[in-house]
C-alpha cells in the first residue's frame, strides 16, 4: 500500500500515512458529520479510521479512537503511535494517549469500560469494531455522543456487520434523507484492489452463503430462525443395516438426561452419507453404554465422537476401558458453534447426504440462531423442542471430516478442563 505524507504544523515534522484506496477515497469524499461505513472483511476499515482520527489531531484538536475490548484496541494503539511517533511530545502508554506537538490530543478508548470516558470533549470519535460492541447503541447516546458536543464533533463507525443490532439501524440513518447529518456505505471486500479477486472466489466456495454474505459483502444477516438450508435436498440416503466392507465409518453420540433422547448417528466417512440413526430415551447410562458398545461392534467406527458434558468423565473412561473409540466433546457454545456451522456448510454446498428421517428432518428445519449481546451466536432448538439428532449429526459430520484439514481441535473455553486443546483424529479412509 502506497503512502502518503502529512505534514504536523508548526514544525514541518513529515509524517507517512496509507494513502486512501480508491473506495475509501470515495468514502472521504461523501462523508459528513457522522459516518458509518458497513464493509466485508479485509477492507481496510481500520487504515479509514486511523486516517481520519489522525487528521483532526494534527489540526490541534482531541481526537478519540473507540474500540469493543483492551485486547482489540491494541493493534490500532501501535499502529497510531508509530505514525505520530515523530510528532509526539507526551506518550502515556497504560493509558493509550499521546500528546502532540501541534497541541493535538489521541486517546485511545475499550468501551469495556465505557464510563470512564465521561468528561471528555472530541473533535473526532472513531468507533472501530461498532457491530461488536455490546449495547452500542447506549454507548453512543450516553457516553460517546455527548463528548462531540463542545466542538460540534464528528464520528466514524466502522465494522463488518453483526445481525440485526444498532450498527443496522445507525447505518439506515445515512440512507435516510431526513437524517442529513449521517451518511453510510456497504462495501463489499472486492473493492479493496489490494486483495485478489480470486482468494475472494475461494472463500465463496468455503462459506455458506449467508455467512459469506456477511463477512465478504457486508450484507446485514438476519441470523434468527433457521440455521440449515436445502435439508430435503440432501434427504435421500438410505438405512444400511451393516457397514460395507472397507469403508470407514464414524459416530456422533448426544446423551440424553432425563427428557431428552440419546442420538448415536452413523456416517459412511467414504461416501459423506448418513446411513443409520439409533434414538432412544429414559434408559440408565449402564442401558445406554449397551447400545453403544453393540453399535461399536458392528460398524467398527474410526471414531466415535461423544458429548461429555451430560454423560460425565466416568462413563467416559469406561467406555475407553471397554475398547470403543471414544473422543469426548465438551460443548460450549464456542465449540458448538464449529461443528454446527460446518454442517450448516455441508448442507449448503451438498456435500452431506442424510436419512429421510421425519424426526431428524423437523429438529433441522426448527434448529435456530440467535445472536447474543456479545455480537456471537447461540445455536439451539426453540424452547420446548429437541436438538439431539442435529448435534449427533453435526458431531458425526466433525469426526467423518478431521481429515480434510488434517486434525481439527475440538476445544472448551476453560483451560483446566481435560478437553481444552483435544483433536479429534483424521479418519483414514480406504481406497478401493
Amino acid at each position: 500500500m502506497s503512502k502518503k505524507r502529512a505534514k504536523a504544523q508548526p514544525k514541518g515534522i513529515d509524517l507517512y500515512l496509507p494513502k486512501p484506496h480508491e473506495a475509501q477515497e470515495r468514502v472521504i469524499a461523501e462523508s459528513r458529520r457522522f459516518n458509518t461505513v458497513c464493509c466485508g472483511r479485509r477492507w481496510g476499515k481500520s487504515t479509514l479510521g486511523i486516517d481520519r482520527l489522525i487528521q483532526p489531531a494534527l489540526a490541534g484538536f482531541p481526537v478519540g479512537w473507540f474500540s469493543p475490548t483492551y485486547k482489540s484496541l491494541g493493534e490500532s494503539w501501535r499502529e497510531v503511535r508509530q505514525i505520530l511517533q515523530p510528532a509526539t511530545t507526551s506518550k502515556a502508554e497504560q493509558e493509550h494517549r499521546l500528546e502532540l506537538v501541534t497541541g493535538g490530543k489521541v486517546e485511545m478508548w475499550s468501551l469495556d469500560s465505557a464510563d470512564l470516558v465521561r468528561g471528555r470533549k472530541y473533535k473526532l470519535a472513531v468507533i472501530d469494531e461498532a457491530a461488536l460492541i455490546p449495547n452500542l447503541g447506549d454507548a453512543w447516546q450516553f457516553v460517546i455522543r455527548p463528548t462531540l458536543a463542545d466542538m460540534q464533533g464528528g464520528a466514524w463507525f466502522l465494522s463488518t456487520p453483526r445481525g440485526m443490532n444498532f450498527f443496522k439501524t445507525i447505518y439506515d440513518y445515512g440512507q435516510d434523507p431526513l437524517k442529513p447529518d449521517w451518511a453510510s456505505w456497504q462495501m463489499p471486500t472486492v473493492t479493496n484492489p489490494f486483495i485478489r479477486p480470486e482468494e475472494i472466489e475461494a472463500a465463496r466456495g468455503d462459506m455458506a452463503a449467508a455467512a459469506f454474505s456477511q463477512e465478504f459483502e457486508g450484507s446485514f444477516i438476519s441470523w434468527e430462525g433457521s440455521v440449515f438450508r436445502r435439508i430435503t435436498d440432501c434427504a435421500t440416503g438410505a438405512v444400511q443395516d451393516k457397514p460395507i466392507k472397507n469403508h470407514q465409518y464414524t459416530f456422533g453420540v448426544d446423551w440424553g438426561r432425563s427428557l431428552d433422547y440419546t442420538v448415536t448417528t452413523v456416517i459412511d466417512a467414504n461416501e459423506r452419507r448418513m446411513v443409520y440413526m439409533d434414538r432412544s430415551n429414559r434408559q440408565d447410562y449402564t442401558l445406554q453404554r449397551g447400545r453403544l458398545a453393540a453399535l461399536n461392534q458392528l460398524w467398527q467406527p474410526a471414531v466415535i465422537l461423544a458429548e461429555s458434558n451430560s454423560i460425565g468423565q466416568p462413563v467416559i473412561e469406561q467406555l475407553l476401558r471397554e475398547g470403543l473409540p471414544v473422543v469426548p466433546f465438551m460443548t460450549t457454545n464456542a465449540s458448538k458453534a464449529v461443528i454446527i456451522e460446518a454442517l450448516a456448510l455441508a448442507f449448503e454446498r451438498g456435500d452431506i447426504t442424510i436419512l429421510n428421517e421425519s424426526i431428524l428432518i423437523s429438529e433441522l428445519q426448527a434448529f435456530a440462531a440467535e445472536q447474543l449481546p456479545s455480537g456471537l451466536m447461540r445455536y439451539t432448538a426453540p424452547a420446548g423442542q429437541h436438538d439431539d439428532t442435529v448435534i449427533s449429526l453435526a458431531l458425526a459430520w466433525h469426526a467423518a471430516t478431521a481429515e480434510d484439514s488434517g486434525d481439527r481441535m475440538i476445544f472448551s473455553d476453560d483451560p483446566a478442563s481435560a478437553e481444552y486443546g483435544l483433536y479429534v483424529p483424521p479418519v483414514q479412509i480406504s481406497k478401493y
